[in-house]
C-alpha cells in the first residue's frame, strides 16, 4: 500500500517537473521571437529657420483730421469714405453763425469808418477849391487827398470783416476758403464723422475742433506691432519680416522693419517693445487700414544644410551623440557636433556621415 503511494507521488512529482519545464521553454521562445527591433532615419539636407511672431496691425503712417477754419453749421458733405481726393479739393462746405457781440463790433466799426470817409471827402473837396485858386500849396492839399484814400480804405476793410464774421467771405477777394473746407493732402477719406447739419467748431488754443475727415496715403502703410522682451535684442533695424493678416487666407507681404522703441511697456506681467515696419505693397495691392495682422521674424535661418530629427539625439552630460547602424541590429554609438535648432529638427555639422542609418532609439518594434 504505502508503495503504491510512493510510486504514485513520484509520478505526479515527474508531470509537475515535466510541465515546467514545458512552460519554461515555450516562454523563453516567445521572448526570443519578442527581440526589439529600432526604426533608423538618415541626414537629409533641408533649411532651418528660427521665427519670433509679434502681434500687431496694419495701420496709414500718417492720418491727417481735416478741420474748420471757421465755426458753423454743416452745409454740404461732398465725399463719403472709400473717396480719393486731392489736396485743395473740396470735402464739405459750412456755413457760418455769426457770433453776436464780434456782429455788433464790426457794424460799428463799419459805420465810424463810413462817417470818417465822409469828413475826409469835405476837406478834401474843401482844399481842393483852394488849391485851384491858387490859395494853397499842392504838398498842403497832399495831405487832405491821402486822408481820403485811407478813410476809403478803412471802409472797405470794415465791410470786408463784417462780411467775413457774416457768411466767412471776404467781400472784395472772393476767396471762401474759410466755408470750404479742402483736403489738405492727396490720398483717401478713412472716415466722415460729420452730416449735413451738425455744428462745427474750429480749433483754437481751448479746443481741437471738430473733425470733418480723416484722410490717408494708403499707399504708405506701416505695421504697428509688439515684441516680448526676451526676443528683441535679436532684432535689428533693416531686418525683412513677413505680414499675415488674419481676415485674407494664404496672403503674405513683405514688410522692413524701421524702429524698435527703446522702452518697454508691461502688459498681463510682461514687457513688451513697440516695433514698427514699412509695409512693401504691390502695384496694384490694396489693404485697409486696421487689418490685424501677425509680423513673422526671421531671427535666424540655414538653407541647404545637412540636418537630423532631435528625437534622433541624445545626450551624455553636454556630449551629444547618435546610435548608428554598423550591422542587422547592432547599432554603435557616434559623438555628434550640432548647429542651429528649431526644436524639432537640428543642423549636423560632423560626426556621421550623410548615408548613415541612425537609431531611432525612443520608438522600438518587436518582431
Amino acid at each position: 500500500m504505502k508503495k503504491g503511494r510512493v510510486i504514485a507521488l513520484l509520478v505526479f512529482i515527474v508531470l509537475v517537473l515535466g510541465a515546467s519545464g514545458y512552460t519554461l521553454n515555450h516562454l523563453f521562445q516567445q521572448e526570443k521571437q519578442a527581440e526589439a527591433e529600432f526604426r533608423t532615419e538618415q541626414p537629409r539636407v533641408g533649411d532651418i529657420v528660427i521665427k519670433t511672431v509679434a502681434a500687431g496691425s496694419i495701420q496709414p503712417r500718417q492720418e491727417i483730421l481735416i478741420k474748420p477754419q471757421i465755426s458753423g453749421i454743416v452745409r454740404k458733405v461732398l465725399v463719403e469714405a472709400g473717396d480719393q481726393v486731392s489736396a485743395g479739393e473740396v470735402i464739405a462746405e459750412v456755413t457760418v453763425v455769426p457770433d453776436m457781440g464780434a456782429l455788433s463790433s464790426a457794424e460799428t466799426r463799419l459805420q465810424r469808418a463810413r462817417i470818417s470817409f465822409e469828413d475826409a471827402q469835405m476837406s478834401a473837396n474843401r482844399n481842393r477849391s483852394l488849391l485851384e485858386q491858387g490859395i494853397i500849396a499842392a504838398a498842403d492839399y497832399q495831405v487832405f487827398d491821402i486822408a481820403l484814400k485811407q478813410a476809403q480804405e478803412e471802409i472797405y476793410a470794415a465791410e470786408d470783416n463784417l462780411k467775413i464774421i457774416q457768411d466767412g467771405v471776404a467781400a472784395r477777394s472772393g476767396r471762401t476758403s474759410n466755408t470750404m473746407i479742402a483736403a489738405t493732402i492727396d490720398g483717401m477719406v478713412l472716415d466722415v464723422p460729420v452730416k449735413k447739419g451738425n455744428s462745427v467748431i474750429e480749433a483754437n488754443n481751448f479746443n481741437e475742433g471738430t473733425t470733418v475727415a480723416a484722410v490717408a496715403d494708403m499707399k504708405d502703410l506701416v505695421f504697428f506691432g509688439k515684441i516680448d522682451e526676451s526676443e528683441v535684442e535679436k532684432l535689428s533695424v533693416g531686418m525683412d519680416i513677413q505680414l499675415t493678416i488674419g481676415a485674407i487666407e494664404g496672403l503674405s507681404i513683405p514688410a522692413s522693419l524701421e524702429y524698435i522703441s527703446p522702452k518697454g511697456l508691461e502688459e498681463a506681467g510682461a514687457i513688451q517693445f513697440e516695433i514698427k515696419a514699412a509695409v512693401q505693397l504691390a502695384e496694384d495691392q490694396f489693404l485697409r487700414a486696421g487689418y490685424s495682422a501677425n509680423a513673422n521674424v526671421v531671427l535666424d535661418e540655414r538653407r541647404e544644410v545637412l540636418v537630423i530629427s532631435e528625437s534622433l539625439v541624445q545626450y551624455d552630460g553636454l556630449s551629444a551623440f547618435v546610435d548608428v547602424q554598423v550591422a542587422d541590429g547592432v547599432f554603435e554609438r557616434r559623438d555628434v557636433e550640432l548647429g542651429l535648432s528649431d526644436g524639432i529638427t537640428v543642423e549636423l555639422l560632423s560626426g556621421v556621415e550623410e548615408d548613415a542609418a541612425i537609431k531611432v532609439w525612443n520608438q522600438p518594434q518587436y518582431r
